[in-house]
């Protein structure tokens, strides 16, 4: 891992720091990234998440398969799947329960279709290019799950000996990691859907609830089948001596916190700073500004951040990280789905931000300075004469720009200039094709929580 945050003559580079005369300079620390190999498309990917009871109104595998062509025109690469595995009836919640709650590992809800049903959509899915993941849930499962009666010692009593929870959530018992054989066959189970299935990777839920040394000997066994990609819901720096990705729920609060008033572009840079310091530099984070816990428990997007939704989407796209996109997102859909009955996205067929994310997700999958977790890519937040409202930063590797300005404010004809000299020459922009010259004029005018997206034109870029 790296320092990444230095200050130098006024200039803030996360990822290595410039003096004057175009030296690099770095600090090293210890990566603990080594004892894995991640996947070679990982850091140019994005993800798609499915919430497929809601997608549709059948809500099955056949039914989504529909929809692959028009995702995989918006640039979707990842497909992941909330998990698919039964959902146990013994205090379920609504009508349906928790796809969070399985009464087994092995088998697919019938809910959704049959195993084979699944087989098939992954390996269509596969023959138009997409990746799919799907949700494990290894932290707990549902009170009737098969387990309860085969292998009751594979969870964790309380002290009158019965089965227990101790996050609160009540339609989940804890499964015992201090049990050697469950541990055996929790990885069993996942081995299945690995070598039955075909499916690419795991996105691992709650996975700072699971023993770090558990994911460790589950990633060793699972990639001596094949390579795949690793996933996990948490934000713990040294989760990634085994994932190769995690989230940063850190960053959704604080920009919510931010269009409400309640911190400032300070506050967003000085978590930035933490992140560079407290992750490994080949560390992958996944930016968002929905899920499906968000959107059904805190709101949509524009519940959260209004008009600065979709800058906020650009940074997602275009930071150090890989983007996460969310059911319906595209429409945009704008209500909250019910996580434990059937409620339906309410598809309107014109996909209004289709096109907005394909140019993002396909920016970040085929341009090399957009890459994360690459040691050779340099990020730099860029100076402004409006450090209030304009997040401005360059995004490079060797000849390889991204430039990105986002108006953080309501402030409307907002007039600035970048100060920074780190950017010059020919820059297109992203959305739309103008063609700017950055060496003569770096004046912009911006208007309410607006975005700009550049790309530098070079031999490699025309």
């Amino acid at each position: 891992m790296r320092a990444w945050f230095i200050l130098i003559s006024g200039l803030c580079i996360l990822g290595a720091c410039q003096e004057p005369g175009g030296t690099p300079v770095t600090a090293e620390k210890n990566d603990t990234m080594d004892s894995f190999t991640t996947v070679a498309w990982a850091g140019a990917t994005n993800i798609y998440e499915v919430n497929l009871r809601q997608y549709t109104a059948a809500g099955t595998f056949q039914a989504f398969e529909s929809e692959l062509p028009r995702l995989k025109d918006m640039g979707v690469e990842v497909l992941w799947f909330m998990p698919i595995t039964p959902i146990s009836v013994e205090k379920r919640k609504g009508s349906l329960g928790s796809y969070y709650a399985a009464s087994r590992y092995d088998q697919t809800n019938p809910e959704y279709g049959s195993l084979d049903d699944f087989k098939q959509l992954v390996q269509t899915a596969h023959q138009q290019g997409f990746k799919v993941i799907i949700d494990w849930v290894a932290n707990h499962t549902g009170w009737d799950h098969v387990w309860t009666k085969e292998h009751p010692d594979f969870y964790v009593r309380d002290q009158n000996g019965q089965f227990t929870e101790k996050n609160g959530w009540d339609d989940v018992i804890d499964l015992n990691y201090q049990n050697q054989d469950m541990r055996k066959a929790m990885i069993e189970a996942m081995r299945f859907w690995v070598k039955e299935t075909g499916i690419d990777g795991f996105r691992c839920d709650m996975a700072m609830l699971v023993p770090l040394d558990f994911w460790k000997e589950a990633r060793y066994q699972l990639d001596q089948e094949r390579p795949l990609f690793w996933l996990a819901e948490c934000e713990e720096a040294n989760y990634h001596e085994v994932f190769d990705a995690t989230y940063s729920w850190k960053w959704m609060h604080k920009t919510a916190d931010f269009y409400k008033g309640q911190t400032n572009m300070a506050g967003l840079d000085s978590l930035l700073q933490a992140y560079n310091k407290e992750f490994p530099a080949k560390a992958i984070r996944t930016y968002f500004t929905s899920n499906h816990d968000e959107n059904s428990w805190n709101g949509t997007e524009y519940e959260k951040y209004g008009a600065a939704a979709k800058a906020l989407a650009v940074f997602s796209c275009t930071w150090n990280g890989v983007p996460l996109i969310y059911s319906g997102q595209e429409m945009p859909n704008l209500k909250r789905l019910k996580f434990f009955d059937k409620d339906p996205i309410e598809w309107n067929g014109q996909y209004a931000l289709h096109d907005f994310y394909k140019t993002l997700l396909n920016l970040h999958k085929q341009h090399p300075a957009l890459r994360a977790g690459d040691s050779t890519v340099v990020t730099y937040r860029l100076q402004t004469d409006a450090p209030e409202q304009i997040m401005a930063y360059l995004r490079k590797r060797g000849d390889e720009e991204v430039l990105v300005l986002l108006n953080l404010s309501s402030q409307n004809q907002l007039r600035f200039e970048l100060t920074d000299q780190a950017v010059s020459g020919l820059f297109t922009n992203a959305f739309g094709g103008v063609v700017n010259d950055f060496t003569q004029d770096r004046r912009f005018e911006m208007s309410a929580w607006d975005f700009l997206v550049y790309v530098k034109k070079n031999a490699a870029t025309p």
